[in-house]
C-alpha cells in the first residue's frame, strides 16, 4: 500500500478485479457463490492493492442482519415477477428476503417502515407508489433501490425499463399490421403511468396518426379494461386496435370483447404490458411488452447488497430496453378498414 493513502478497501478491490463489492466480499471470505476465477482476479487484487480487512468493518458485517426487504403490491403479477426472480438472486449471494406486501389498506410507505423493523439492511422498492419525502425518509435510515420506478431521491438508485420506448413498439407493431385507429386505455394514478400515456401519444404523432390518438380511462386493472370494452362496444366507430396500460388491464379488455361475440383478433387487436404469465396462458396468447423482470430484479438486487455492505458514490439510474412479445391476441387490421 502506497504511503500516504488510507486504507484501502474492499470497493477498491472489487472495481480492480472487475466485479461486485458482494462478489469480491464472497470471494475474500472463501465463501461458494462465485466462480475459480472470480475468486482468483480478487485474491489477486486484494494482495497488489495490500487489502487487508477492517476489523471494525468484520464486526459491522456480523450486526447485519443478511435480509432485504421487498416493498411490492400483492396483487399484481409483474410486481410478482420481480419478487420470484429476487429470490434466485438472493439466496447465492448469502442473503434473504422479508416481504412488505402493499394493498389497498396498506400503503408502500407502511410496508417500508415495517421491513426496517425487520432490522433489513437495505430495502428493494418494486414500483412503488410514493412521493419522494416518503422515499427520502426510508433511504435516509438504510439503502434503498426502486426497481420500475421514476421517482428520484439522493443515493437512491433506480433500475427500470423504457416505458416509452415500449409502448411505441407496440404501437410501432400494430401500425405495421395496418392499424390506423388504436385506443390506449391510460393507467390512472399508477406508477409510470404518465411515461406510457405519453409514450402512446408521441408514437401515434410520430406515425402521422394524431387524429386518431383515443385515451380511456383507466385504473390499471381488470376493472378497468371491462369499462374500456364497454364503452368502446358503444361506439359508431369502434378502434380496430386497443393497447392498454398492463396485462391486467388487457386481460378485461379481452374477456369482454369475447364475451360481447367480438373475434380477437380478426375484428379488433388488443396489446398489453407487462408480459406476465397471465399473457403466456393458453387461451389468453395476449401480445405484451416484456420488461424483462428477471434482469430488473438480479441489478436492482446485486445494487442493493454492494450498498449494504459500503459501497458509497451517487446514485445509478440503469434504464433497460424493452421488448415486444408478439402473440395471437393481435393481427392484420381488419380488410373492411384499410
Amino acid at each position: 500500500m502506497a504511503a500516504g493513502r488510507g486504507r484501502v478497501t474492499i470497493v477498491e478491490v472489487a472495481r480492480r478485479a472487475g466485479t461486485s463489492v458482494s462478489s469480491a466480499s464472497v470471494a475474500l471470505r472463501g465463501e461458494p457463490g462465485v466462480s475459480e476465477a472470480t475468486r482468483r482476479r480478487v485474491l489477486s487484487a486484494a494482495e497488489l492493492l495490500g487489502y487487508r480487512p477492517d476489523r471494525r468493518a468484520r464486526t459491522l458485517r456480523a450486526q447485519r442482519s443478511q435480509l432485504l426487504g421487498v416493498v411490492y403490491t400483492v396483487a399484481d403479477p409483474f410486481h410478482a415477477a420481480v419478487v420470484e426472480s429476487l429470490y434466485s438472486v438472493a439466496d447465492p449471494l448469502g442473503y434473504g428476503l422479508v416481504l412488505g406486501g402493499v394493498t389497498g389498506a396498506r400503503t408502500a410507505s407502511r410496508a417500508g417502515e415495517d421491513l426496517l423493523q425487520e432490522r433489513c439492511d437495505a430495502l428493494l422498492l418494486v414500483s412503488p407508489r410514493m412521493d419522494t419525502d416518503e422515499l427520502e425518509t426510508l433511504s435516509g435510515r438504510v439503502p434503498a433501490v426502486l426497481v420500475g420506478s421514476d421517482l428520484e431521491a439522493p443515493g437512491v438508485d433506480v433500475v427500470r425499463s423504457d416505458d416509452a420506448r415500449g409502448v411505441a413498439a407496440a404501437v410501432g407493431h400494430l401500425v405495421g399490421e395496418g392499424h390506423r385507429d388504436v385506443w390506449f386505455v391510460d393507467g390512472g394514478p399508477a406508477v409510470l403511468a404518465a411515461e406510457r400515456r405519453s409514450g402512446y401519444r408521441d408514437a401515434m404523432v410520430a406515425h402521422g396518426l394524431a387524429e386518431h390518438v383515443r385515451l380511456l380511462g383507466g385504473r390499471a386493472d381488470e376493472e378497468s379494461g371491462v369499462g374500456a370494452a364497454e364503452l368502446l362496444l358503444r361506439e359508431p366507430r369502434r378502434p380496430t386496435a386497443v393497447l392498454a396500460h398492463n396485462d391486467l388491464t388487457a386481460f378485461g379488455v379481452l374477456l369482454t370483447l369475447r364475451r360481447a361475440g367480438v373475434e380477437v383478433p380478426a375484428e379488433i387487436s388488443v396489446v398489453g404490458f407487462d408480459d406476465t404469465r397471465l399473457a403466456r396462458l393458453a387461451g389468453v396468447e395476449l401480445s405484451s411488452v416484456d420488461q424483462q423482470p428477471g434482469v430488473l430484479a438480479e441489478e436492482a438486487l446485486r445494487r442493493a447488497v454492494e450498498r449494504a455492505e459500503g459501497a458509497t458514490g451517487p446514485a445509478v439510474r440503469r434504464v433497460l430496453v424493452p421488448r415486444l412479445v408478439v402473440r395471437g391476441s393481435s393481427g392484420p387490421v381488419p380488410a373492411r378498414r384499410r
